[in-house]
């Protein structure tokens, strides 16, 4: 252990006299995943969650949150379109198919071109201005697919869709790592996890307004759902410029006075001498390569040009794609065409269980993101994954006793919704939280901006095969597709164990340690030990 004088100063002991004898009471260890200094750190000053400066740093973050917020709203829009008669009947469209692949998919198509501005457009600018682009181009968008009317053209429509996709790539990327690397320490981990909960505050009122203008005449039953595409994006638009940029760009960027001056008001709450600034601003010194290539916007070889650097974007893009692959995308997407292969198939029906199905997921994804600093990260994302596996058992054998039954068993078709609600439940609770937080975590202040566009490529590639695969499988072989699902998730639960390290317990910078380790997996598994006294003063500090 290393060991700590009783004074003021908090010296080491020995750099006094080292001869000199050497009597430490210890009260207590406290034994906890992750690194010591941490842990030091947050022993010696915990903030406490209603401090005023803490609660208006959260108020801050929100506008990260409604990056998210924004995203869920465009995301499952066109799936609720799909359960409106009247928007299928003007373009001519259906609810599966390769018709609803395609139009579906242009949302992707465009988050998949945006990757080599993601970057830059973090980078250079600042996180702050990253959030504003991507919203105003999503306003854009919402403008292109709003005035289709004047056209009865699915083209014009799939054209705004494609803006929308590339404004939301580059808002989606900012605004985690904006939440991350703002956030106070003590509470990264939960605060990032509750960002990405809110992707399902925008499912919820994308739901909500399709489900509301349902009754209404003419196009406006959906022409209303898609303007309210440009509320979030517009609050983020006047809200980017209200609040502080993230200290890291701030130092990274020749602002070093700037860096201090906000982690001293915000994390070490107007003391510049707090543990939590000093433990920082040490960390941007040892860490943070001030020529690194995020001053470059062309260049992307620290991505690949180091074996931790490659296991760092191989864990980002691994759960990014694997978040995607659970069978969440056929339910988000493509609901009504699931529910049309268990005899639910009016309009009502489908718009309520769609936002019903919105609204359960949003209650336990809030309920995992306030566990994922008790359990941690990999605990949390096995056991959705392990989970969904046992689902998908459930929703294959209930939909095929359904169809075998020739569609008279209706006992099965309502088996089939409940263990649908029960897949959604488990795989919000530990996957939904950590889609903004893992990812970003995984990535050194270097590789964040620009392996945040790896980020959001690799979804929407693997959306792609949502968009594509589903539908024309729910198409040709129905229920038969879930069995896909079931194996699938098996192996993502195995590569999960074996590959995922664990972030839980450490500062940003201090994760560089875990992956220039020979075995990643088992250095993030250790613990730590600290000593304090009977005022809860610390000692001494041990890794093991």
């Amino acid at each position: 252990m290393a060991d700590y004088d009783h004074n003021a100063h908090g010296e080491r002991m020995g750099e006094k006299d080292a001869h000199a004898p050497v009597e430490i009471e210890v009260a207590n260890v406290k034994v906890a995943q992750g690194s010591g200094a941490f842990h030091e750190a947050l022993l010696k000053e915990h903030p406490s969650v209603f401090h005023p400066r803490i609660m208006l740093l959260f108020a801050c973050t929100l506008v990260g949150f409604c990056c998210q917020t924004m995203n869920g709203f465009d995301g499952s829009l066109f799936g609720g379109l799909l359960a409106n008669s009247k928007f299928l009947e003007y373009f001519d469209g259906t609810n599966d198919g390769i018709w609803a692949g395609l139009v579906s998919a242009m949302y992707q198509i465009g988050g998949v071109s945006a990757l080599p501005f993601v970057g830059p457009a973090i980078d250079t600018w600042g996180r702050r201005v990253g959030m504003f682009m991507g919203a105003f181009i999503v306003i854009i968008g919402t403008i292109i697919t709003g005035l289709t009317r004047q056209n009865a053209s699915v083209d014009q429509f799939m054209a705004g869709r494609f803006i929308l996709g590339f404004g939301v790539a580059i808002a989606s990327a900012a605004g985690p790592i904006y939440v991350v690397e703002t956030s106070h320490p003590a509470y990264r981990g939960v605060a990032t996890a509750y960002c990405n909960t809110f992707w399902f505050t925008g499912s919820i009122l994308s739901a909500g307004s399709v489900l509301g203008a349902l009754s209404l005449p003419g196009t406006a039953s959906w022409q209303i759902p898609v303007w309210l595409q440009a509320l979030f994006s517009g609050l983020i638009c006047i809200g980017a410029f209200m609040i502080p940029e993230s200290p890291r760009w701030c130092y990274v960027n020749n602002k070093r006075d700037k860096a201090r001056e906000i982690l001293t008001k915000w994390h070490g709450l107007g003391n510049e001498q707090s543990p939590w600034v000093q433990l920082q601003l040490s960390e941007y010194e040892s860490h943070l390569n001030l020529e690194g290539s995020d001053k470059r916007w062309w260049d992307y070889r620290k991505l690949f040009d180091s074996a931790s650097s490659r296991y760092r974007v191989a864990c980002n893009c691994v759960f990014a794609i694997f978040a995607q692959w659970a069978g969440n995308g056929a339910l988000t997407y493509f609901l009504p065409a699931v529910l049309d292969t268990v005899g639910y198939s009016a309009d009502g029906v489908q718009a309520r269980i769609n936002l019903g199905y919105a609204c359960f997921q949003f209650c336990f994804a809030l309920l995992g993101a306030a566990f994922v600093d008790r359990f941690g990260r990999r605990p949390l994302m096995l056991f959705s994954m392990a989970g969904a596996c046992v689902c998908w058992v459930g929703v294959s054998a209930a939909a095929g006793i359904y169809n075998n039954s020739g569609g008279d068993n209706l006992d099965a078709a309502r088996a089939v919704i409940a263990m649908i609600f029960i897949f959604g439940a488990v795989y919000s609770f530990g996957i939904t939280p950590l889609q903004a937080l893992y990812p970003v975590e995984v990535l050194s202040f270097e590789l964040r901006a620009k392996g945040m566009a790896f980020c959001n490529l690799s979804v929407n590639a693997s959306g792609l095969l949502n968009q594509f695969a589903w539908p024309i499988s729910l198409e040709q072989i129905g229920w038969k597709t879930y069995f896909v699902f079931l194996a699938w998730c098996a192996v993502q639960t195995t590569v999960f164990y074996f590959f995922l390290p664990e972030t839980k317990g450490r500062t940003l910078e201090e994760l560089d340690d875990i992956f220039a380790a020979p075995r990643p997996v088992k250095a993030s598994l250790q613990r730590a030990k600290v000593a304090v006294n009977s005022d809860n003063k610390v000692l001494a500090v041990e890794e093991s």
